[in-house]
């Protein structure tokens, strides 16, 4: 009698530490859940939803436009899972993409440079990206984790927004495409709680001139039309880094589209490295957990 009491007694306490230090993404996860819900709620039916989601929108938006029924996977494509000429032209675009060269080129550094295999062994790694170092307490994405792999290898680091880095990122993202990994973000210490809701108060407040926030644009204003373009949602925005982006003719960094996001809000860009972009890109990563990979890709 006495030793199954002891006995239940020890189990409780193992599941009871197992629930605290499995409990540290239980926001977050409230969050991303509300999110992929109201995605789908929004595009379910546009026409149908028209006073709720896109009370500015014209007809022409809603009828020849915007796409009905998009389920949660199809979120990875970004604006072109809404818009249905976009849609068309992507995947023209697909067939002969731009980046291939790059990923040749991203493979080649992997190679050149012997010490990445030991700090990346496996190279299907994209979807973990970014992390949260209890040690440092910063986030590291995984464009720091490639330059923290070449400082302490005795090289310069490289620029954070395109070119060398870019090119092993694509590397990376082609490999865990080709695996078929999903986005898996890990809150795992009270820390990163903290570094997340840091990220995820930052999305949300209003900046710059124009007095914008993230959210403005990719959660209630996804969808709605600016110029030409179709505003693309949060859910799902950084499963297809990096990207080669007719606008730069070139591939660019998570990084590299955080800041020009910012100098659209009117804003004064955060540097690439800050731990201010670090922390935004942890709370936008974690909100696509469970899409695939889908990197590199195109986008306009």
């Amino acid at each position: 009698m006495k030793k199954s009491i002891v006995r239940a007694s020890v189990l409780m306490l193992v599941g009871s530490v197992f629930l605290v230090a499995g409990g540290y993404n239980a926001q977050a996860e409230k969050d991303r859940k509300a999110l992929v819900q109201y995605m789908e709620k929004k595009f379910s039916d546009p026409a149908k939803n028209k006073a709720m989601f896109f009370p500015y929108a014209t007809d022409e938006d809603i009828n020849k436009h915007l796409k009905k029924g998009v389920k949660f996977e199809e979120f990875r494509l970004g604006s072109y899972a809404i818009d249905k000429g976009g849609r068309d032209q992507y995947e023209e675009i697909k067939e002969m993409p731009p980046y291939e060269d790059n990923i040749d080129a991203g493979e080649e550094l992997y190679k050149k440079y012997a010490f990445f295999k030991k700090c990346f062994p496996d190279p299907a790694i994209a979807g973990e990206y970014p992390k949260f170092d209890d040690k440092s307490g910063k986030v590291v994405t995984l464009t720091r984790a490639i330059n923290q792999c070449l400082v302490a290898n005795g090289e310069k680091p490289w620029k954070m927004t395109k070119g060398k880095i870019a090119d092993l990122e694509a590397y990376f993202a082609a490999k865990s495409a080709e695996a078929g990994k999903k986005v898996n973000i890990q809150i795992n210490s009270k820390a990163a709680a903290d570094a997340y809701e840091r990220g995820k108060k930052e999305y949300y407040s209003q900046r710059g001139y124009l007095k914008l926030s993230c959210a403005n644009c990719h959660v209630q204003g996804s969808g709605n039309r600016v110029r030409r373009e179709y505003l693309s949602p949060l859910l799902g925005h950084t499963t297809h880094f990096p990207v080669y982006r007719l606008k730069w003719q070139g591939l660019g960094t998570l990084e590299r589209r955080i800041k020009g996001c910012e100098k659209n809000q009117g804003e004064n860009p955060h540097k690439p490295s800050s731990d201010w972009t670090a922390e935004m890109l942890y709370f936008m990563s974690y909100m696509s957990n469970g899409l695939p990979v889908d990197g590199p890709d195109v986008r306009r």
